[in-house]
């Protein structure tokens, strides 16, 4: 299957504009779609088409009804805890899901499967509190400490996040440097309507940068997809007049992100449509690393699959034994940012030796 044929899809669906099935590949498309999480977005464009097969059209409806009657129960689930939060006079911030489907055509077209509720530190404890008290059924399996990035409860299936903070990095200084930024983002948070409810969502600007983080986390983690990179397409297409560009530079370079912000930039500008203007920083210098990070987007998985093997019972084993593997990471990194890949080297190191003599403690 030619990945370009499925970009062309995806892109076309994106801005509104007509699409075509490739009959032929029906069910490989149909695989990469809800790999990729871009069905719901693609599925209405083309399921016109008198030539699909009838497996296909069922296939495709029963993805966006299944999205829409999700989407209707995990909305009702979040009114609920939303007004709780508000109530108690906790100010939280929506971020990702739902505060990110309303720049779609549909907001039905971005599949979102949980809620995720920014509280900052000093409102942690108490909207655990408040989500425990409000979902007294509700699934607890998390310990609600300090050095977690969010605390979770799964109330009537649907998983509830609340966050201490919304990146988890291990550099100290990209720490700190993180947290001032994610207040100022955080603190002007703007106001959107979300079926009928006032919700507040992070500043423009900031909220570039956070999903574009959270996209580039994942690739780094568990895997990315390509409707993160919708995501940020979308978001910087809506928000073009809002951006802060000297903000924004100013909080990438502190963090040693610009040279990977560029690629993604490549990537929604030459592949995904989103016009040059639009994207910040963009460069057509760095096209052939841009193509090697989509490649590894569409192939899906980890940076470097992990083997499994027996997990050391000696601690300073076990320890050393995963910051090698992050030094692998890194490595592989250099294939796309030679930049990015020395500040990991530097980040694993630096956190390895702290936690190798650190006590042992749980991490999500």
């Amino acid at each position: 299957m030619r990945t370009d044929q499925y970009i062309g899809l995806v892109r076309a669906a994106l801005w509104s504009e007509p699409a075509h099935w490739p009959i032929e590949q029906t069910e490989e498309l149909l695989i990469l779609h809800a790999r990729q999480g871009t069905g719901t977005l693609v599925y209405p464009a083309v399921l016109g088409q008198t030539d699909l097969s009838s497996y296909a059209r069922v296939q495709m409806k029963s993805a966006c009804a299944h999205t829409m009657q999700q989407q209707v129960h995990i909305r009702h689930i979040f009114g609920q805890a939303w007004k709780a939060l508000e109530q108690a006079g906790i100010r939280a911030v929506l971020m990702k899901g739902a505060g990110l489907s309303v720049l779609y055509p549909e907001p039905q077209m971005r599949t979102w499967g949980d809620i995720d509720l920014f509280v900052g530190k000093e409102q942690y404890h108490p909207a655990c509190a408040v989500m425990r008290d409000t979902f007294p059924d509700a699934l607890k399996f998390d310990e609600e400490l300090d050095h977690y990035k969010h605390y979770n409860l799964i109330a009537e299936g649907v998983s509830i996040e609340v966050h201490r903070v919304s990146i988890g990095l291990q550099h100290p200084l990209d720490e700190r440097r993180y947290a001032r930024i994610e207040d100022y983002g955080m603190l002007h948070a703007q106001t959107i309507e979300l079926d009928g409810i006032s919700v507040r969502i992070p500043e423009p600007t900031f909220n570039a940068l956070f999903v574009f983080m959270h996209a580039w986390e994942h690739k780094l983690s568990l895997g990315a997809n390509v409707r993160q990179l919708c995501d940020l397409a979308l978001l910087l297409h809506h928000y073009h007049g809002s951006i802060d560009g000297k903000r924004l530079k100013k909080w990438l370079q502190a963090l040693h992100l610009i040279d990977v912000w560029q690629l993604y930039m490549d990537i929604l500008v030459e592949h995904l449509g989103l016009p040059q203007e639009e994207a910040p920083f963009y460069t057509e210098q760095v096209a052939s690393r841009a193509q090697l990070l989509l490649d590894d987007i569409l192939k899906g998985g980890r940076l470097v699959e992990k083997t499994d093997s027996e997990v050391a019972k000696n601690r300073f084993v076990r320890k050393f034994n995963t910051m090698k593997e992050r030094l692998q990471d890194a490595r592989f990194v250099r294939r796309y940012s030679v930049k990015y890949s020395r500040h990991m080297v530097a980040t694993v190191l630096l956190h390895g030796l702290q936690r190798l003599f650190a006590k042992d403690r749980h991490w999500e």
